[in-house]
């Protein structure tokens, strides 16, 4: 069936746009084509906007929502009950354990991008078009549409993915289609035209709310709208899976973590699977204060975004992983990891999860992980984690005997000489061939100018 809830009009006159603006020749061609479209929906606005656009121009539509832990979700089987009134199936995709486990990588991999973001929306991206695009085949579909807009990164993500995965299904975008932005220049023209059909929309007040969100599991972005001034505060944000420091308790809460090859196995003593892992840390660091952080971040089209970014679980999960890695990874291991870490963040942020590169950078975290095997004790107290303990890590390097400034039965000082007489003549050969400037360099440049 082509639609689950109304009879869909092939007619002539159902594919003329409701108010008299010309055709999409992209819809027409689908049509044409008897192509099944599935689209990518919220439940909000735009997705009701476009699933009736499209299927009253004769498209054949079905539905499709990512459940993905959205903090901001009450209720994910509301959705498709809002988009029911639109005529169209909706099918809810169940891939919480899919971004749990992204969630697990991205912090194995301390992933995190600019200013501290935590890639909640590029992780989200990679699971939800891989899960939704195998799920739209199953139900017969061959183009998806998404609803991101053209000055984003959430295009280039959506499509990257659906052409690495499949190159032969195609992507529909309503908003570079140039007849729907005609049409639907803004929200009024949207919800005049669900009222035309009889379709209610429930607008969030603005006053009470002046940016907008997308979320998760991982995390939670606010943008948009005020938060697009510098001049506006960061904390002009409601946070929705946390609280601002200031309103947290006024007492230490300790939190034991336990690691082995850089995952996350038991939290409080009790054993956790990815999905739970992640839930709990949401709540125990999100109580806390812990996980806000606002950012200027590159976007992968060369434009600046802000946005102030929950993600409570994933940072209290990086910052003990990272208490385990100091001790277990040398110094050049520390600096390999580091490299891969920051390409592994760029490519999940640049929609490219599934290049061959990010798949060999990830293979060689996941080996430099091995040894990654301890147990974390942190006290979290208004935005911070303090380190307690280390203890169970087999494969520590660190050894208070040798590293100690006291006398012990470690390192012998003396034995240094040898190595600071072979590092000297490179010192002073580089002294002697005039190649060492030890003056103020910001001085000197004052003066050339």
């Amino acid at each position: 069936a082509e639609s689950f809830f109304h009879p869909v009009d092939h007619s002539v006159k159902a594919r003329m746009p409701a108010n008299g603006l010309k055709e999409s020749e992209i819809l027409k061609q689908y049509v044409a084509n008897g192509d099944v479209v599935g689209i990518c929906v919220s439940g909000g606005l735009d997705s009701k906007t476009v699933a009736l656009r499209l299927r009253l121009a004769g498209v054949k539509v079905k539905c499709f929502t990512a459940d993905i832990g959205q903090p901001d979700e009450e209720d994910i089987n509301d959705i498709p009950k809002k988009m029911a009134p639109c005529g169209v199936e909706t099918i809810i995709v169940d891939l919480k354990n899919e971004i749990a486990e992204g969630a697990y990588e991205a912090v194995a991999a301390q992933a995190s991008y600019d200013g501290g973001y935590w890639q909640s929306t590029g992780i989200g991206r990679y699971v939800t078009a891989r899960g939704l695009l195998q799920e739209m085949k199953k139900h017969g579909c061959t183009v998806l549409s998404h609803g991101a807009t053209g000055r984003g990164n959430d295009q280039v993500r959506f499509e990257r993915y659906v052409n690495v995965i499949d190159p032969k299904f195609k992507v529909y975008a309503p908003w570079r289609d140039p007849v729907l932005l005609e049409e639907f220049p803004g929200r009024t023209q949207m919800l005049e035209y669900l009222k035309k059909h009889g379709i209610g929309h429930q607008i969030v007040s603005q006053a009470a709310k002046r940016y907008s969100t997308d979320a998760n599991i991982c995390g939670l972005s606010n943008e948009a709208e005020d938060l697009e001034s510098m001049q506006t505060p960061m904390t002009i944000v409601n946070p929705v899976m946390g609280v601002w420091p200031k309103d947290s308790p006024d007492k230490e809460e300790e939190v034991t973590l336990r690691f082995e090859k850089g995952r996350l196995t038991t939290l409080n003593g009790k054993k956790v699977t990815p999905l739970e892992a992640v839930r709990e840390c949401n709540k125990l660091a999100g109580r806390n204060g812990i996980g806000l952080s606002q950012a200027l971040e590159n976007r992968i089209l060369g434009t600046k975004s802000r946005g102030v970014y929950e993600a409570p679980g994933m940072v209290l999960l990086a910052h003990a992983l990272e208490c385990v890695y100091m001790a277990v990874l040398d110094r050049r291991a520390t600096n390999l990891f580091r490299y891969l870490s920051s390409h592994v963040s760029d490519q999940i942020y640049d929609g490219r999860y599934f290049d061959p590169s990010t798949r060999a950078a990830l293979n060689s975290i996941w080996q430099l992980a091995e040894p990654a095997n301890g147990t974390v004790k942190l006290g979290l107290y208004r935005g911070h984690m303090n380190f307690l303990s280390l203890t169970d890590c087999p494969h520590t390097i660190y050894f208070e005997e040798d590293s100690s400034m006291e006398a012990s039965g470690g390192l012998n000082p003396a034995s240094s000489q040898g190595y600071l007489e072979v590092s000297s003549v490179e010192a002073k050969s580089m002294a002697k061939a005039g190649l060492i400037d030890s003056g103020s360099v910001w001085a000197k440049r004052q003066k050339l100018q």
